[in-house]
């Protein structure tokens, strides 16, 4: 459904993306991951037919994202990173525009009406008095109550509260059930996790891997923070040949990648005064995968 091949745009100062390519078939939801600035916006601003590509192209269901981009615009839900709304207008006001531009509106201020309640949004409130976070809630109703085929998301759940974050999941894992094609840009790994079968990882514009998502679930670290009984409880972690971060007298740290059941079964035979443990945020994850895979930073 949607193919990128060779696709290059570069901007002043070496910024923009160089020469990447993958696939996205018809039914797949697919992120697209990186740290900001890594130009998955770049990407996004080619599929939409946005910008022009220096070298490569960029098609959605055969057809070429800069030459067909009424086509594709039709054809395609889309949420921007950025939203520019007209600020004097009210929610209601905005979608029902966009309704009758797209045609069908009565069909379509039905659906956006469900979505507004699915997402707890006001519309009678004026665009310029909302949070950044209900803008984003407008903009969500706005790519979903289209309908579309594909769906193009760029930082969706930017501003949203972890309860809306996880309406977003739910509404994702809805759509993809439908058999619709859909594109994740985030740097946010739990809401990808949930919602995507493959993953590509950009970096500094360069795409670097494409994974499925379970092996991307064993790139992801986390830290344990045990707080043992006595001098013999930490010596049995010290000798487990787990990866130790830190020790101090009675309190050690470790990492563990992927499957924790080596650590559980440590656990087992030891006496625990305390223990915590924090899941490593994308970027260290990202970093992990990306030095595994044997590439090194320039």
């Amino acid at each position: 459904m949607i193919e990128v091949q060779g696709l290059t745009k570069i901007y002043p100062g070496n910024k923009g993306i160089k020469g990447i390519s993958f696939r996205v078939a018809a039914g797949e939801t697919f992120g697209f991951l990186g740290p900001n600035g890594a130009g998955k916006t770049t990407t996004i601003r080619l599929l939409m037919g946005f910008i022009k590509a220096q070298a490569g192209y960029a098609r959605i269901n055969g057809l070429d994202c800069w030459r067909d981009s009424t086509e594709i615009k039709r054809l395609v839900g889309y949420l921007p990173g950025e939203i520019n709304f007209i600020e004097n207008m009210s929610g209601e006001e905005f979608l029902n525009l966009m309704a009758g531009m797209h045609g069908q509106a009565s069909v379509l201020r039905k659906r956006y009406r469900e979505l507004a309640d699915r997402w707890n949004l006001n519309l009678q409130q004026p665009i310029r008095k909302m949070s950044k976070g209900t803008k984003q809630k407008v903009g969500l109703v706005y790519a979903f109550m289209l309908d579309s085929p594909v769906l193009i998301l760029d930082e969706p759940t930017s501003g949203l509260d972890p309860l809306m974050q996880k309406v977003f999941v739910d509404t994702i894992l809805e759509e993809k059930s439908c058999g619709k094609t859909i594109f994740i840009s985030s740097h946010i790994f739990p809401e990808i996790e949930r919602t995507c079968d493959r993953v590509a990882m950009l970096k500094e514009g360069e795409l670097i891997a494409i994974e499925d998502i379970h092996v991307l679930r064993q790139a992801q670290q986390r830290l344990f923070e045990i707080e043992a009984e006595d001098a013999e409880d930490v010596r049995k972690l010290l000798d487990s040949g787990l990866e130790i971060v830190h020790c101090e007298r009675n309190r050690v740290t470790l990492r563990v990648y992927g499957d924790i059941n080596p650590l559980c079964q440590i656990l087992a035979g030891i006496r625990l005064k305390d223990f915590a443990s924090q899941t490593a945020d994308l970027e260290e994850a990202f970093l992990h995968f990306y030095l595994a895979k044997g590439h090194k930073d320039e």
